[in-house]
């Protein structure tokens, strides 16, 4: 497998991975009791861009290396692993 598709792979995990953290440790402006002039109640009191992108590329770092692994180094696929769910009588 090229570098340009290994990293084309890491850059869809970490793209659905910064979805899945994003609301991690937000709180909301009506939780802090300072809601600003002209915004929802519901919009973060502070973003922490850095903690989110940091926290992404970590955890999406951690997936990439297992499907590096299952799939270039061992050999799984994507027929094999519906294969372990669902087996074939």
């Amino acid at each position: 497998m090229s570098a340009f598709s290994t990293f084309a792979v890491y850059f869809i995990i970490w793209w659905i991975t910064l979805f899945a953290v994003l609301p991690f440790g937000v709180r909301t402006q009506a939780e802090e009791n300072d809601v600003v002039l002209g915004t929802v109640e519901s919009a973060p009191a502070r973003f922490r861009g850095l903690r989110v992108v940091l926290l992404t590329t970590v955890v999406a770092a951690v997936i990439h290396l297992g499907w590096y692994v299952l799939s270039v180094k061992l050999g799984y696929d994507l027929d094999t692993i519906f294969g372990f769910i669902a087996p074939q009588g």
